[in-house]
């Protein structure tokens, strides 16, 4: 059946993986449901926990057990805007997008269906970043270690990484097309999808001066979007993001050195094994994003999202894998590196490993055990 696949037009591949990917984490989530027992004083410890669906019944089963952490607040933002400070950290694209997509449907559904779409994007435009290299057999490896990396259930949650990791590797791909306004809008988007998303105008700013045209010079306005945000909210009377940061989430930016020392130290000093897996991860992504073939746009934007992982000080939260979702150079080498040196037992071993850590990383933000 992979065969097949493989053989079909990249836009059927990613249709088909984003499909199965859509409807094995909605079985997996139902399948959840009966072993999930959240303790309460847990619960209410996030915000805007008072008014959750009751635990129960088949809608809550495809829909309201989704509504966890940020995209309680991504929901919120979609109805009543940016009403309470701590909002102000929840950048302003995805709750927009829910809250047109409301006029058409419920605000939930619309969070997770924007979120899939933006899912079959970013595979897509995964598929069209591959290197000539990569074998049909590599190019769908690529994409399953993509689907079971831990953490790699967000892409099809109520949160806002498919969508700005969609507009980031669709900037790069019109950007290396020379289509200069599509890809400077797409990199403005991003800049107001996530933090991450203003990251896109290192690759775009190194394209442009490689292209030397006029027309690549509309990259620098890149960071417009992210920019602009901030303006608003300062405009606008409200709290900054870093300044909500500090207050709300006990984070505040530090030099890149104590973020990294911070980083090694923490899973030692606290006997964490989360905490370890998560420093692994970030190694194994740096390494992989670092390795000779991949293009130097590419290694400096994953250098650059790194960076961004650890100048906030504070707690190294374990959960934030995730923020390591747009790191797509990495994802590329990896999917080369399987299809030259793994056997099938290997990347089924791989996949298999990769695929529990996301499953369990998935019960526990189920389980409002762990921020994600």
């Amino acid at each position: 059946m992979l065969r097949k696949l493989a053989s079909r037009p990249d836009p059927q591949i990613a249709l088909a993986l984003t499909a199965g990917l859509r409807l094995f984490y909605s079985a997996m989530a139902a399948a959840f449901l009966p072993f999930l027992h959240p303790d309460p004083a847990l619960i209410h410890t996030n915000a805007l926990t008072d008014n959750l669906p009751a635990p129960h019944g088949l809608h809550y089963a495809l829909l309201g057990i989704w509504e966890r952490f940020d995209t309680l607040w991504y929901l919120r933002i979609a109805q009543h805007g940016y009403d309470l400070p701590m909002a102000v950290i929840f950048y302003p694209l995805y709750s927009a997008a829910i809250r047109v997509g409301s006029w058409f449907l419920p605000a939930t559904v619309a969070a997770l269906f924007i979120s899939t779409v933006a899912a079959f994007f970013f595979f897509w435009g995964l598929l069209r970043l591959a290197p000539s290299s990569l074998t049909s057999r590599g190019r769908i490896r690529m994409l399953l270690l993509v689907a079971v990396w831990p953490a790699s259930f967000v892409l099809f949650a109520g949160y806002a990484e498919s969508l700005t990791i969609a507009l980031i590797v669709w900037a790069v791909i019109f950007a290396r097309e020379n289509s200069w306004v599509w890809a400077t809008l797409c990199g403005l988007l991003a800049g107001l999808g996530r933090p991450s998303g203003v990251l896109v105008a290192v690759p775009l700013c190194v394209l442009a001066l490689r292209s030397r045209r006029t027309a690549s010079l509309a990259a620098l306005l890149t960071p417009l979007g992210l920019l602009g945000y901030w303006g608003w909210l300062r405009w606008s009377g409200r709290l900054s993001v870093v300044a909500a940061y500090r207050l709300y989430q006990r984070m505040a930016l530090a030099p890149p050195w104590m973020g990294v020392w911070e980083s090694v130290r923490a899973p030692i000093a606290q006997h964490d094994a989360l905490l370890a897996i998560r420093l692994g991860l970030i190694i194994l992504v740096l390494a992989l994003s670092l390795r000779r073939e991949v293009r130097i746009e590419d290694k400096l934007f994953a250098l650059a999202v790194i960076l961004q992982m650890v100048v906030y000080a504070g707690r190294p939260a374990p959960g934030t894998v995730r923020y390591l979702l747009p790191v797509y150079p990495a994802f590329l080498s990896l999917g080369s590196y399987a299809d030259a040196h793994w056997s099938g037992k290997k990347f089924s071993f791989y996949f298999v490993a990769f695929g529990f850590f996301n499953l369990a990383w998935m019960r526990a933000f189920l389980d409002w055990s762990l921020v994600v």
